[in-house]
């Protein structure tokens, strides 16, 4: 009992780092109004000056990287949920469908309402997919990473070889997209949002393929044992920290040569090849008891990670958006990367106050609510 304390304590800590990190790359989105040149590297054909320098070394440590431990952590989470539902003699995925249904409307509230980049509807149609996959067993799972795996690596590869090419193809900034954010009301932005609903989902349409493989790899972790506290635990993860330092950490840094062909590969690609060293450091570092501190406010996140995902984003909507304090466009990489921690600070706290007198966090209360509704067990 002790140990699976323990295992579910490490689940925690990691979903608070990752949602913490992912802000990281979110919030340039929201510094720069919407400019997604700023995650890029296309308009750079040398080295950085320092503001952007500052800026690429962030994104470089986090872009597409806690996103990665993120996806992966959504697996476990529903691979603890079917472990239960084997337990308790229930139906799978039987009400799990419903949990999934729900990601899926917060996930198009949050696009609607806060968000373009919103990442929970994607987890919503992923988690119905790997539901039915899981159901299948070890089997249908192996097949299923080999052939998605396959064909998203293929179709990366792919872009990558297209760029080499033609140097135009990469993300780039819109300059009516940046209007809208710096000059807009809340109400065009929705607006913007809604009409443009299909261009602005193609991102995550695009990465199902790889969230179900990210999914079904959280799944195979939960059930070899990396996040447990034993020899096997430890060596589980020793492996992990090999593949994301020896392997994953070289093809990272292929961000920094300029010119943007290296920009999707990164993201989509490589970066999830370092979330699994971040989840192998992070797993090594808890044996520090020193920082035990550090780990309870990292758990406390971790279990209000629904509620710190949509608060940051409402948080940053406010202080750079023009019908807020309006400060898009105007900070410095330092600047904004002192508002980053400071925001992931202020949730750190929220979340442990919060939870000294609740059980849930707001969001998680209300979906627990909802769930009851068509549990009819």
């Amino acid at each position: 009992m002790e140990q699976r304390k323990e295992r579910i304590r490490l689940l925690d800590i990691l979903r608070g780092f990752a949602i913490l990190g992912t802000l990281g790359t979110n919030i340039w989105i929201f510094a720069h109004l919407g400019d997604l040149t700023y995650l890029t590297t296309y308009d750079y054909s040398g080295w950085w000056a320092k503001d952007d320098l500052i800026r690429m070394i962030v994104l470089f440590l986090v872009n597409g990287k806690l996103l990665g431990l993120l996806t992966i952590m959504f697996g476990v989470g529903l691979e603890l949920k079917y472990q239960q539902a084997i337990r308790k003699g229930n139906a799978w995925p039987g009400i799990y469908i419903w949990v999934s249904s729900l990601l899926f409307l917060e996930g198009l509230l949050h696009f609607t309402l806060v968000m373009e980049y919103d990442i929970l509807m994607s987890y919503g149609i992923t988690a119905m997919i790997v539901a039915y996959i899981v159901k299948g067993g070890d089997r249908l799972i192996s097949i299923t990473m080999k052939v998605l795996g396959s064909l998203h690596a293929t179709a990366i590869l792919g872009i990558l070889v297209i760029s080499l090419i033609d140097a135009n193809m990469t993300l780039r900034g819109s300059d009516e997209v940046i209007a809208l954010y710096r000059d807009g009301s809340w109400l065009q932005q929705v607006h913007y949002r809604l009409s443009h609903f299909v261009p602005l989902r193609l991102e995550a349409i695009f990465t199902i393929p790889m969230n179900v493989f990210l999914f079904l790899l959280g799944v195979r972790f939960m059930r070899a044992g990396v996040f447990s506290q034993d020899e096997n635990g430890k060596k589980q993860r020793d492996k992990l920290f090999k593949l994301g330092m020896f392997i994953g950490l070289p093809l990272n840094l292929l961000i920094f040569i300029p010119g943007g062909v290296f920009d999707l590969p990164v993201r989509y690609l490589f970066a999830p090849l370092l979330s699994v060293g971040y989840l192998a450091i992070i797993g090594r570092m808890i044996q520090y008891t020193k920082l035990n501190w550090l780990w309870g406010l990292l758990e406390n996140a971790g279990k209000m990670s629904l509620s710190c995902y949509v608060m940051q984003n409402i948080i940053c909507s406010i202080l750079f958006y023009g019908w807020g304090f309006a400060l898009g466009g105007k900070l410095d990489s330092v600047t904004i990367i002192v508002v980053w921690i400071g925001i992931s600070v202020f949730q750190i706290l929220f979340a442990t106050a919060w939870l000294q007198g609740f059980r849930f966090g707001p969001m998680e209360t209300l979906r627990r609510r909802a769930i009851g509704i068509f549990d009819t067990r």
